[in-house]
């Protein structure tokens, strides 16, 4: 607490309306609302959220849902009780996106041991900037990293986990110009040539979100043709290179895709690799949804040219079902250009005279000054389960996917039912059996996109899967 003191009188204290020898906060009936509060949690999401004969979820509209879970905040509080029909109603509302049928993100499924991890964090609620308050997250963190490193094919390098993809897209952006153009961290974009990336037609949205942040500017990030398959095409890529610099532009920066986000498309990384090499461009690779096939001797081929590679973001919540959020950004680099980027040299964190290796303080690496540990809960299920157990966790998902392709091919001809995909969108959120997305592909129709990963889903869930679709269109 500050008191106001001014000169020539004596401070005065505020009026109290508690004790202050006493806490503020009833231990014991916190304690005791915790407690209830996770029976709920192994009830209505652990166990209901998790069986096929429960609903994915009880879909409602706004307005409906606002009033039942009176959202108004008030000037008193609400007893126990009542408090714990929020907790339930909360549970109730949400989408279950642990259920074996809930194929509409990117994420889903639920991993246990992850799970503890994320319990464990939010009790310990520390920040990991500094080894003097998060030493174990430091020391968890690094190995973690030196996990990843391995499975790109690099010896060593630097890393630091990121909230999310996109903005691991925007560090490696915003590292690979700071490499070319150091001076702009002082200077700012004064005096800087007009800077151009390349990307695929497929990528993600990010890259353009951090042109836009950086202020290197949505136009001069140049959009390079894909195949048939949603692969970038390196001819091209040479093309708008040579185009670029016949123009004036500074090309900087290459961020190819590991695991598109509609076609799930790998870019030929090696070809890529030739060409930044030639023109000596920073290569990065989102492998925000594919980096995960790293672990797979069957699969990994898929991101061959990877080690070649200056920068790499993986997000371990997508495949390996390591919970949100969990996403990590990768660097070949050796000379803490990381932190020559970001540092701020706060005085009142990052002392240097500290009785430990200051090395060990990580927070001069971001561009946060809080940083939830997100490293714990996947060393705990990598600790669980071991690289095998995630190798046969990428495997299974390939698996489904193919099965579901087969069982597609052999079903008489849908594709009338494609061009509904919205309805039978809205149909199955009502409904609640099961939730899968759809969109548009370039000039086509809509269609579902299928996200069938997580390691509760069987080939029955599949079949369901097919099975939904065609009642609820003969139903229509």
């Amino acid at each position: 607490m500050f008191v106001e003191i001014t000169a020539g009188t004596q401070p005065k204290e505020p009026a109290l309306l508690h004790d202050l020898n006493e806490p503020l906060i009833e231990h014991a009936e916190g304690q005791l609302f915790l407690t209830e509060t996770f029976k709920i949690i192994l009830e209505e999401v652990l166990c209901k959220g998790t069986d096929v004969k429960e609903k994915v979820c009880e879909w409602k509209e706004p307005e409906e849902l606002a009033v039942l879970l009176d959202l108004e905040l008030r000037d008193t509080g609400e007893p126990q009780g009542k408090l714990l029909k929020r907790v339930k109603d909360v549970a109730k509302y949400s989408i279950k996106t642990s259920h074996p049928r809930f194929f509409n993100q990117l994420f889903a499924g639920v991993d246990y041991h992850s799970m503890a991890g994320r319990f464990l964090t939010e009790a310990l609620n520390t920040n990991l900037y500094t080894y003097e308050i998060a030493p174990v997250f430091v020391l968890v963190e690094a190995e973690v990293l030196r996990g990843m490193h391995r499975l790109v094919g690099w010896t060593e390098g630097d890393g630091i986990f990121c909230p999310g993809g996109s903005i691991s897209n925007m560090y490696a952006m915003n590292l690979a110009r700071y490499q070319l153009f150091p001076e702009i961290k002082s200077r700012g974009l004064w005096g800087l040539p007009r800077l151009t990336i390349f990307t695929s037609a497929e990528s993600h949205y990010s890259v353009k979100k951090g042109a836009a942040l950086l202020g290197i500017g949505t136009d001069h990030v140049i959009l390079v043709k894909v195949d048939d398959g949603g692969r970038m095409i390196p001819e091209d890529l040479e093309e708008k290179i040579k185009l670029a610099k016949s123009e004036g532009s500074v090309p900087f920066l290459v961020s190819c895709t590991s695991g598109t986000t509609v076609k799930g498309a790998f870019d030929p990384l090696d070809h890529i690799a030739n060409l930044c090499e030639k023109y000596m461009l920073w290569m990065h690779v989102d492998a925000a949804w594919g980096g995960s096939v790293l672990f797979s001797s069957k699969h990994r081929h898929l991101m061959k040219g990877v080690d070649r590679a200056n920068s790499v973001a993986w997000n371990p919540h997508k495949m390996l079902v390591a919970g949100l959020q969990c996403s990590a950004l990768l660097l070949r680099d050796t000379t803490n250009l990381l932190k020559r980027c970001h540092s701020a040299s706060a005085t009142y964190l990052f002392q240097q005279d500290k009785f430990y290796d200051v090395n060990l303080d990580t927070g001069d690496k971001s561009v946060q000054c809080s940083r939830k540990v997100d490293c714990l809960k996947l060393w705990l299920m990598w600790k669980a389960v071991g690289s095998a157990g995630l190798e046969a966790r990428v495997d299974k998902a390939f698996i489904h996917a193919r099965y579901l392709v087969e069982q597609m091919k052999k079903r008489e001809d849908n594709s009338h039912l494609i061009l509904k995909s919205q309805i039978f969108n809205f149909f199955m959120e009502a409904c609640g059996t099961m939730m899968v997305g759809y969109q548009p592909q370039e000039n086509r129709v809509n269609f579902f996109r299928v996200v069938a990963f997580s390691p509760l889903i069987s080939q029955k869930d599949m079949d369901f899967f097919l099975n939904e679709i065609e009642r609820l269109g003969k139903n229509m």
